[in-house]
């Protein structure tokens, strides 16, 4: 007979639930306090090329910048003025962030993709430089994840440019393989061949920034991928580095095209546990090849998270299993991947097809109500993303009362020049501060090769030249400023808006404006602008009404002094940067643009959009600027990542 006593009581096991309990409970509660104070930096779509790079295979060194005698490997300012993202100064305003971070003691950076500009070695080597100095130096740790940028495809594949700056100011050609190039020796200089240029896959972007977050280091507590078999509690260093291998980190993106995925969480300090989530999804195209390994086979990555829903389904899953570990863990999950998981549009994206029609404004990429649906139930809290360039906070909440914050992190090689710092508060709260990158040493380093190009532009008869203009500029704000204004102009413009839209916008002042909309007349608006004198009765009693409107609201006529172009241009300032355009539209504009849309709205809400295409169109355009200058803060806030409450700071 086995005696009752080697078994223990119901009340020694009592005793020790509570005080493994207690153990937990002290555990998680020592870790939040331990993360007090802890803060991580994400700079997003850095667009890295290294001006003062190397070729391994070609003496070519770019061209001789006179002002500092140094080889400067460069695309021309015409380039540039036409990308929605700066080619050459958005270098040194990398170098500015790292050091601003570096002085602020950050000791946390995270990297959501696009970090360089096409993932060509050149430019991985130069970006692991500089962050090997930064780490060095400074003790900071990077973690970066992929952007549809780095790599462009999930294989290596041959590439290059035509638009470097070459001597006489003319375009250099600069190609991996001689017979992607169709030569124009009229503009361009002779072509420049050289392996450093093609566009690497996983595999050379991995190796090459392995030391980031791609692989473990000794050093971290934890990190692990979505095809890792541990967990947390029973990690080990040797496990994570097996599980690392890019050949254990693949899936079947379609039947018999299998592709890597580099996602992985890390934690780095004891209860903080970041997620890089790799959204990357490479869909054969239809006319694909057998081949899995031929690059040619894959549509890019743009579109983000609506194909992750339809092709990359085991990342909800992992999400689900580490947010619920890091729950019960009682570590704090911060995520972040280069696509955004909510409506970067601020909910205008419905009006934004209706005016501009649905293949512009890239609302392909907006990810679909289900993503932020699906990624908030699976545990996510808040989520840091880039890609489109712009500033921005959205918020989500689904059916289950899971509340989803997703973060955008700005540029820095757009407007405005920006990264978000993430603070760790006590009771749940992070703050969360949009970091400006305002002046920055060196910015215009470069600005005496650009006039040798728009010399040689002036020679040819270039039309719609560039305006020089730029080359005036200050510092870096009104640089990127400036680069915003000459895209609206060069580029915008174009390929944006309707014809009769653009034709009026440009034509109209803001006085014109404010008079339309006090009237109400059953003609289109741009009927009485062509007939003024039969509407003139009409017409003046608008302009009475809109200055005694304007003396209701504290405003002056003098307010009115603008031009629809300006309009436009504000338009973007905001779509970019959300309530930190303020600094250059100023609360005055902002007010008489509210004060006009609310005189629209009241006038005009009944107007028939057969009748009145140009009123519909001006409602629509004023609909989606008020949502831009929407209420939810964007430049210095705090989240509850309990409750997913959302408070503005004032700076």
């Amino acid at each position: 007979m086995i005696s009752k006593s080697i078994f223990p009581s119901k009340k020694s096991i009592s005793i020790f639930l509570i005080l493994f309990v207690f153990f937990i409970n002290f555990s998680i509660s020592a870790q939040k306090k331990n993360l007090e104070g802890v803060q991580v930096a994400f700079l997003s779509d850095v667009h890295l090329q290294d001006l003062f790079g190397k070729f391994s295979d070609n003496d070519y060194r770019g061209i001789l910048n006179p002002k500092t005698g140094k080889y400067t490997l460069m695309r021309t300012m015409a380039s540039q003025l036409h990308s929605t993202r700066i080619f050459n100064e958005n270098y040194f305003a990398f170098i500015a962030a790292l050091e601003d971070i570096a002085k602020r003691k950050i000791k946390y950076v995270a990297l959501p993709g696009d970090y360089t500009d096409d993932g060509q070695p050149i430019h991985v080597r130069g970006l692991e430089e500089i962050l090997n100095q930064y780490r060095k130096k400074y003790n900071i740790e990077f973690f970066i994840t992929t952007g549809n940028h780095d790599p462009v495809g999930p294989f290596a594949q041959e590439s290059g440019k035509e638009d470097f700056l070459g001597n006489e100011g003319k375009n250099q050609p600069i190609y991996s393989k001689i017979d992607l190039y169709k030569p124009n020796l009229k503009t361009e200089q002779p072509v420049v061949v050289t392996a450093d240029i093609a566009k690497m896959g996983y595999l050379g972007i991995t190796n090459g920034l392995k030391d980031f977050g791609f692989y473990p280091d000794k050093k971290y507590k934890f990190w692990s991928t979505p095809f890792a078999t541990y967990n947390s509690q029973d990690y080990s260093f040797e496990k994570a580095s097996q599980a690392a291998l890019l050949s254990n980190r693949v899936y079947n993106v379609a039947p018999g095209y299998e592709v890597p995925d580099v996602s992985y969480v890390v934690e780095p300090v004891d209860g903080l546990w970041l997620m890089a989530i790799d959204g990357n999804v490479y869909i054969p195209k239809k006319e694909a090849t057998a081949d899995a390994k031929d690059p040619k086979n894959y549509s890019e990555a743009s579109t983000g998270y609506n194909n992750v829903l339809s092709n990359k389904k085991h990342l909800i899953k992992w999400v689900e299993e580490i947010s619920a570990q890091a729950k019960q863990q009682g570590k704090t999950l911060i995520a972040f991947s280069h696509f955004p998981m909510i409506d970067f549009n601020d909910d205008a994206s419905a009006e934004i097809k209706e005016l501009l029609g649905p293949n512009k404004w890239q609302l392909n990429r907006v990810p679909v109500e289900e993503v932020a649906q699906v990624f908030a139930d699976a545990g996510l809290k808040i989520h840091f993303g880039g890609h489109m360039h712009i500033n921005d906070t959205g918020t989500r909440t689904t059916a289950k009362g899971n509340t989803l914050v997703n973060v955008q992190t700005p540029s820095l090689a757009a407007y405005i020049p920006a990264y978000k710092l993430l603070t760790i508060k006590k009771d749940n709260l992070v703050d969360i501060q949009t970091i400006t990158i305002d002046k920055v040493e060196r910015f215009d380093e470069l600005f005496d090769l650009y006039k040798m190009e728009y010399q040689f532009l002036q020679n040819q008869k270039t039309k719609d030249i560039w305006n020089i203009d730029i080359l005036k500029t200050k510092n870096y704000h009104d640089f990127t400023d400036f680069h915003l204004k000459e895209l609206v102009r060069l580029r915008f413009l174009a390929d944006d808006w309707p014809a009769a839209f653009k034709s009026f916008i440009l034509n109209v002042s803001g006085e014109d404006l404010f008079t339309l909309a006090n009237m109400q007349s059953d003609k289109d608006f741009d009927v009485i602008l062509k007939n003024k004198e039969t509407f003139q009765k009409q017409w003046e009693e608008a302009q009475l009404k809109t200055t005694k409107i304007l003396a209701e609201n504290k405003l002056k006529k003098q307010d009115l002094n603008w031009a629809g172009y300006d309009f436009l241009v504000d338009f973007y300032r905001f779509r970019s940067a959300d309530e930190l355009a303020l600094v250059d539209v100023g609360e005055k504009r902002a007010k008489v643009y509210k004060v006009l849309s609310n005189l629209f709205f009241e006038n005009h809400k009944d107007d028939n959009a057969k009748e009145k295409p140009l009123q519909n169109q001006m409602r629509l355009f004023l609909i989606i600027f008020n949502k831009f200058m929407h209420e939810v803060p964007a430049d210095h806030f705090t989240v509850d990542l309990k409750t997913g409450d959302i408070s503005r700071k004032e700076r």
